[in-house]
């Protein structure tokens, strides 16, 4: 399994499970610790599991740093459902070395301005559109519920050349007014199916 994969599963199941769930392998430690020794003291249980724990916590240290990286994956898992298949098969290779890298850098720039501690607030919101709407996703702030960014991608019919996807966000900063560019990739001069098609 890839190992971006991994964390996305990982991270989503903390999310889930909100604590829930708990390790078999703690259970069992914790009865070995009450059969072995039922009447010691709470240092000597604390320095024998306190190992697990670190490594747990340190686990959890890693989610949280690579939370941006979660959210990043999001956003292109929503980028390849907003384009579709058909759309997919013919602009990979340039949406893969122009476009995606962008998302990232793009995102990275926007969550590189917030805090530390507030980034966990921050989700992919809404579905991409269908037929020829732009909306492809939304960075969400759920602690102050407000739009942070919107990311589209917009069909150009330029004369005598074709059609271009230009893919684009948005900031909340200025009103969602300004258009900050994250690339184009050129399609035909036939018309493109609808998005998601």
């Amino acid at each position: 399994m890839k190992l971006w994969m991994r964390k996305i599963a990982v991270a989503l199941i903390a999310i889930l499970t909100l604590g829930i769930y708990t390790p078999t392998y703690l259970i069992a430690e914790e009865e070995n610790n009450e059969v072995i020794s039922p009447k010691t003291n709470n240092s000597e249980n604390d320095q024998i599991s306190s190992p697990v724990l670190e490594d747990e916590f340190d686990s959890f240290l890693d989610e949280e740093q690579n939370y941006t990286d979660v959210i990043t994956e999001q956003a292109i898992d929503y980028t390849y459902t907003k384009l579709g298949p058909r759309i997919v098969e013919k602009v990979e290779d340039e949406f893969t070395s122009i476009i995606l890298p962008n998302i990232e850098q793009a995102i990275e720039t926007i969550l590189a301005s917030v805090d530390q501690d507030k980034i966990i607030h921050y989700t992919i919101t809404e579905q991409p559109t269908h037929g020829y709407g732009e909306r492809i996703f939304n960075l969400y702030d759920n602690e102050a519920e407000e739009e942070i960014a919107r990311f589209h991608v917009r069909r150009d019919n330029r004369p005598q050349e074709g059609y271009w996807f230009n893919f684009h966000y948005h900031l909340s900063e200025d009103n969602f007014e300004t258009h900050h560019t994250i690339g184009e990739i050129y399609w035909d001069k036939n018309t493109p199916p609808k998005w998601m098609a």
